[in-house]
């Protein structure tokens, strides 16, 4: 995150994505509210007015570098104190959080534009240099609990799912129906990778579909799960155009919320965590990146599939886990191409080298692919 003097921004990330670590590193000598300290907390929520008198008690180094305040959606009125801080005193601030959906539903000041957004993602292979894929798809890419040990892993997965995930959800006022958002998430778990069913996920969950679609958006806002729609210029095939498909945003945690565990880079649940392993790469490339391509999906009626497709069908992504790609698993891909001849068509696999094939597809080993993808040479 680079800001010229004088911008503010917003770092937004799921929880233990790393943004408070990162912000204590690139920007040691700034000065931190923190809003996970309870005192802290009272103090902020009890009297906003507060920060006006702390910032303008700080010796003028440090007003002339950015302002953090860390887990700023806990306490919302401080926001109208940053908007005058910016306004009438030209001070910069980083306001960091994990959802700005309480600071939307409660009418919050978002600063109308004076601050750029940012965005904290699990980690990505090009930050690992001894990068494990088996342990990645396994344990998922939360910083601290990718690096534990298995038995570790598996603990830190089980509180972050219990305790943040339900219960601080909950905390946060998002939602009030804890035991339906619980069994929501258990089943929102067996939809991961999949086209949703609001009808079918409501009956399983036992509730509403407006809620499951509430819960859904609970998700997305907290930067939880992502949503992937369907690419759906009509060309001559007929299209599923409607039906979003969901992810969540660390295999990990999918992991722990289905009760299952990878073993191998082989087979059906394998398979899914690899295009979700791929998926998360791009929405990482795309937010450090700040590009703006869409992410989506192709999908007939008769059941032809492209995993990813970016931007205006300039580049169409299957993913495979499989030693060595076969015709039989192209036939999406080749449709695509067939009626997109301007696009890029890959499948990233388990295959030890680059492979061009006739038709304009090109085979590429995952380490390939996300080396490509992070020097810009997709």
């Amino acid at each position: 995150m680079v800001l010229p003097p004088q911008q503010s921004a917003f770092l937004w990330g799921a929880r233990q994505t790393g943004k408070s670590t990162y912000l204590k590193q690139a920007f040691a000598d700034s000065y931190r509210i923190d809003l996970l300290l309870s005192d802290v907390f009272e103090r902020y929520a009890k009297t906003p007015s507060l920060l006006r008198e702390v910032v303008n008690g700080l010796p003028l180094s440090q007003r002339q570098r950015p302002i953090i305040i860390d887990e700023v959606q806990k306490v919302p009125a401080l926001l109208d104190e940053v908007h005058a801080l910016i306004e009438n005193q030209g001070l910069s601030f980083i306001l960091c959080g994990s959802s700005a959906r309480k600071l939307k539903r409660g009418g919050a000041n978002l600063l109308g534009g004076r601050a750029w957004r940012f965005e904290c993602f699990p980690l990505t292979s090009t930050e690992i240099p001894d990068f494990d894929l088996l342990k990645a798809l396994n344990q998922g890419l939360i910083p601290r609990i990718y690096r534990d040990e298995s038995a570790n892993a598996k603990r830190s997965l089980r509180a972050y799912v219990q305790e943040y995930l339900r219960e601080e959800i909950q905390a946060e006022g998002l939602v009030r129906n804890l035991t339906g958002f619980s069994r929501f998430l258990d089943v929102a778990a067996f939809c991961n990778g999949e086209m949703l069913n609001y009808a079918k996920i409501a009956t399983d969950s036992g509730v509403d579909q407006k809620t499951i679609k509430e819960f859904f958006q609970i998700l997305y806002d907290t930067l939880i799960g992502y949503e992937v729609l369907p690419y759906a210029q009509q060309r001559k095939r007929d299209l599923i155009n409607k039906r979003p498909k969901f992810y969540f945003f660390d295999v990990g945690v999918w992991n722990y919320l289905a009760q299952q565990e990878i073993l191998e880079l082989r087979g059906p649940t394998a398979g899914k965590a690899f295009e979700q392993w791929v998926l998360m790469e791009l929405i990482a490339y795309r937010g450090y990146r700040e590009k703006e391509f869409a992410i989506q999906y192709w999908r007939t009626k008769t059941g032809l599939e492209v995993d990813f497709v970016l931007g205006r069908a300039d580049i169409a992504i299957e993913v495979k886990i499989s030693q060595q790609v076969k015709s039989s698993d192209l036939q999406g891909l080749q449709a695509f191409v067939s009626e997109h001849p301007g696009a890029k068509a890959y499948v990233v696999s388990l295959d030890p080298e680059v492979r061009a094939l006739a038709d304009g597809i090109t085979i590429l080993p995952w380490r390939v692919f996300s080396e490509r993808l992070w020097r810009d040479e997709l």
